[in-house]
């Protein structure tokens, strides 16, 4: 099972590859800044597998690149309060 099946699953992945970006010194900017690019991908190649990304997918379609920016770093933040570490 792909981890965009389940949206608990999705958000340890995420929080999971943040902790280690940062334990590899990436700074925050950097992170969101892929984060960013990640959402981008996702919202234009990957169809939503549940509802909580179809909520995401439906926000980042009628968002400017700014609110874009800030969605995926309010994700960043989220999935690093949730992560397994």
């Amino acid at each position: 099972m792909s981890v965009l099946n389940n949206w608990d699953q999705w958000k340890n992945f995420l929080g999971d590859r943040i902790d280690g970006a940062e334990d590899q010194g990436m700074s925050q900017k950097i992170i969101n800044q892929l984060a960013f690019q990640v959402g981008d991908y996702l919202a234009k190649k990957v169809d939503p597998k549940n509802e909580q990304e179809r909520v995401l997918s439906d926000l980042w379609s009628v968002a400017s690149e700014d609110e874009q920016r800030a969605i995926a770093s309010a994700m960043v933040k989220l999935v690093d309060n949730n992560s397994t570490h």
